[in-house]
């Protein structure tokens, strides 16, 4: 699938990621100082569009998705929600990595650590393939 049909930024979605990346909870804020301007020698985009959803943070090269989850995500229809998204991305080629907003808090460093690490592993699985 090219390019193009994966990451569209439609429209309608526009208004949305922008508000998205304006009003980010305390956790994105915290995780995105650590994934912006390549620190993790990737590039990570924020609130990014794949098909008709949008990604807490997405690395396009690595097919990599990073999803920051707070309280809301524990709902059982939220959850039921997740978990069709989180095939569908699959289906795309897709790896998600999700963290509770709890341990952002607690524990940032090794979640940044852990992402650097989940993006080597990454990239060793796509040259695999």
């Amino acid at each position: 699938m090219g390019y193009a049909k994966l990451y569209s930024n439609q429209t309608n979605f526009k208004d949305l990621r922008k508000g998205l990346r304006q009003n980010q909870t305390k956790a994105e804020e915290l995780l995105w100082a650590g994934l912006r301007k390549n620190r993790t020698g990737y590039r990570f985009r924020r609130q990014f569009q794949i098909k008709e959803y949008i990604v807490d943070f997405c690395c396009c090269e690595l097919r990599l998705a990073i999803e920051v989850d707070g309280f809301v995500h524990e709902d059982d229809e939220v959850y039921k929600k997740d978990l069709k998204r989180e095939k569908d991305l699959e289906k795309l080629g897709y790896k998600i990595v999700r963290y509770n907003n709890q341990w952002v808090y607690k524990d940032i460093q090794s979640i940044w650590w852990g992402i650097v690490e989940e993006c080597k592993k990454r990239a060793e699985e796509l040259k695999r393939k």
